[in-house]
């Protein structure tokens, strides 16, 4: 069933992207903001306590309501699976950011695509030149496919097996989006506890399927390659598990990233660990590249969960 679920959410999520404003994203929003102010009293344990509310308690609901569901009708199950997926599954949450930026400098317009992009990040970008526009675009997009899609897929497909059906999904989209949110420069950040809490269970969180995703691009890419520059290069990034994945693509579409960093943007971000990856400058013909690695992956993945599948069937 996780085959057909997480190709139908996709399938919807193409179709019909869902609005940045909807109604579940707000209501996240309010419960990681009240959590903040009932819970986090500024000590470690409270850090802890704030976080495990925030993030673990949506993923158990996703989990009793597959449990509910179960006695009832496959059918209903099937339904709340694909709902959650769709909710936390997907390229269009991110991919028109790219696409414009894609556009913009396709058509020249370099001040367009430095717009777009500080707006995607919300991040000063001043008058970037176009080289590491390119490269910051690929070390975002990449970044935002491994976040939205790839570790989404493994982390649902783990607990799925574990018969916690979308929990997975629910909680990993959660221990990122607190991770992200919960951050010094943000003016309603939570205590120093709580932001190191975030931040903690994210590396741990994130451990396996960052690798899972490096692996993934370096088999539909260029494998020794990005094998290569995966054990020479992730460890020059700030944050160990981007490192990882950025390094894989750049082995994989032979393009050199890590760039000079844009404006205030969180320590470990792309970019900050100076310039590394041995591969080409990158150049319009990358982002084409980036696409077709991406794809390829999904398909890769697609495959593996259809195989599993079969496996079990016979």
């Amino acid at each position: 069933m996780s085959f057909f679920a997480i190709f139908l959410a996709l399938l919807l999520e193409q179709a019909r992207p869902l609005g940045r404003d909807n109604p579940v994203h707000r209501a996240a929003t309010a419960w990681r903001r009240w959590v903040r102010r009932s819970l986090d009293a500024g000590q470690t344990p409270h850090g802890w306590m704030a976080w495990s509310a925030a993030a673990l308690v949506p993923a158990l609901l996703a989990a009793l309501v597959h449990w509910l569901l179960l006695p009832f009708s496959d059918l209903l199950v099937f339904a709340w699976t694909v709902g959650v997926l769709y909710l936390t599954l997907g390229f269009r949450q991110f991919s028109h950011h790219f696409t414009a930026i894609r556009d913009a400098l396709e058509a020249g317009d370099e001040a367009a695509a430095r717009a777009e992009l500080a707006e995607w990040q919300q991040v000063e970008v001043g008058e970037l030149p176009r080289q590491e526009l390119l490269r910051h675009v690929i070390e975002y997009s990449t970044l935002a496919a491994h976040r939205h899609v790839f570790g989404v897929l493994l982390a649902y497909s783990v607990l799925a097996a574990l018969g916690l059906g979308p929990a997975g999904a629910v909680l990993y989209r959660m221990a990122e989006s607190l991770a992200r949110r919960w951050r010094p420069r943000l003016e309603d950040a939570p205590s120093s506890a709580a932001q190191q809490a975030a931040a903690q269970a994210w590396l741990w969180i994130d451990h396996v399927p960052a690798r899972a995703t490096a692996l993934a691009f370096a088999v539909v890419g260029n494998f020794e390659e990005s094998i290569a520059a995966w054990r020479s290069d992730a460890t020059r990034q700030a944050k160990p598990n981007d490192g990882i994945v950025l390094a894989a693509t750049a082995g994989a579409i032979n393009v050199r990233l890590g760039g000079l960093g844009l404006g205030p943007a969180e320590p470990g971000a792309p970019g900050t660990a100076g310039g590394w990856a041995e591969g080409r400058e990158p150049q319009n013909a990358h982002l084409t590249s980036l696409v077709g690695l991406v794809w390829r992956s999904v398909v890769l993945w697609l495959l593996l969960l259809l195989l599993t599948m079969l496996a079990r069937s016979v």
